[in-house]
């Protein structure tokens, strides 16, 4: 088959997913929007409470645009996110948009940090169990994938609290450190110690869902023929392990990656709030609690659309890795 050819047919496969992706996203945005109008009273008095006035229900419908037909409502709404207005928080009095930028960059932090660890982790502990699947390594870390994945976020994050913040004073019990609290490296590593906790409670049931996964993959590439092969020719353990049976096997690790963009977010709204990180997780708790449903919305609304951006990640950088995709 000819370069053209091949570019045209990775062309029409990028083109197809990033076209699903965009339905997907309206979708979304249609859903979310008609979930508000679902509340009880409408949004008004969702925001006000339900003991609210009609005087100032009424007042508020007029403020935000709800006396207008449900299609101009809908046109609106679309038109308010497309320009970043994501409504107006009326118990802590504040754009929406500027809530979020301000709790945005400590989720991001704590999520590459939780990320990043998971990954690593997933793709050793993945190779070691495919390798050793009828050894008693390979059973020792499948009965760890399945506790690990099987305890609550807020039993994780509660005993390492009373471990190595009550007991041992190793680490702060929560909150969050930085530069801001001490200059220079002290700053630093002052945010690190922060970080580890959470970021370990976060990772621990991502590390023993993707693990099991990828180490079940992991051991069917080692039956294949080309892995005794491999062995036949002389190659070390090492060698097979990353150079041949690791680049045939993260390919399908690559969509459940795009997948654990929720799962971040999701464990994050208990780990934020056991250790009172200053993040989205936390502000989405404390939204919940106080019945801020514009911020909820908004919140909710950005998990989705991160969501459908992390599943088209994963597509697209799978179909760059197997030439198989292109021609689905």
């Amino acid at each position: 088959m000819s370069i053209g050819r091949r570019r045209a047919g990775m062309t029409a496969a990028l083109l197809r997913r990033l076209a699903s992706s965009l339905l997907s996203l309206a979708l979304l945005v249609t859903l979310v929007f008609f979930m508000i109008y679902a509340t009880p009273g409408g949004p008004a008095y969702s925001i006000l409470g339900v003991h609210a006035s009609p005087a100032a229900v009424a007042a508020l419908n007029r403020q935000m645009g709800l006396d207008h037909p449900i299609w101009r409502q809908y046109l609106t709404w679309w038109a308010h996110l497309l320009r970043g207005d994501l409504g107006y928080s009326f118990t802590q009095h504040a754009p929406v948009a500027d809530l979020i930028g301000s709790y945005l960059h400590n989720t991001v932090l704590l999520d590459l940090v939780a990320a990043t660890g998971a990954i690593v982790l997933t793709v050793l502990l993945g190779l070691l169990q495919g390798a050793r699947a009828r050894g008693s390594v390979g059973r020792l870390i499948g009965a760890w994938q399945i506790v690990g994945y099987s305890l609550p976020t807020f039993f994780v994050g509660t005993a390492l609290i009373l471990v190595f913040a009550a007991d041992l004073a190793w680490l702060p019990p929560g909150g969050i450190g930085g530069t801001g609290h001490a200059s220079g490296l002290a700053g630093i590593g002052n945010l690190w110690r922060h970080l580890a906790l959470p970021a370990v409670t976060l990772a621990l049931p991502l590390t023993a869902g993707l693990s099991r996964y990828f180490g079940h993959q992991v051991r069917d590439e080692y039956r294949q023929d080309y892995v005794r092969a491999a062995a036949a020719r002389g190659l070390g353990p090492a060698r097979i392990a990353f150079g041949h049976v690791l680049r045939n096997a993260v390919r399908p690790l690559v969509t459940l990656i795009g997948m654990m963009i929720p799962s971040l977010f999701v464990g994050g709204v208990l780990t934020e709030s056991v250790f009172n990180y200053p993040g989205l997780g936390w502000l989405l708790w404390r939204s919940a609690l106080e019945q801020d449903y514009p911020t909820l919305t908004a919140i909710v609304l950005l998990i989705g659309v991160l969501t459908v951006l992390g599943n088209l990640a994963a597509d697209l950088l799978n179909t760059l890795l197997d030439v198989r995709v292109r021609y689905d």
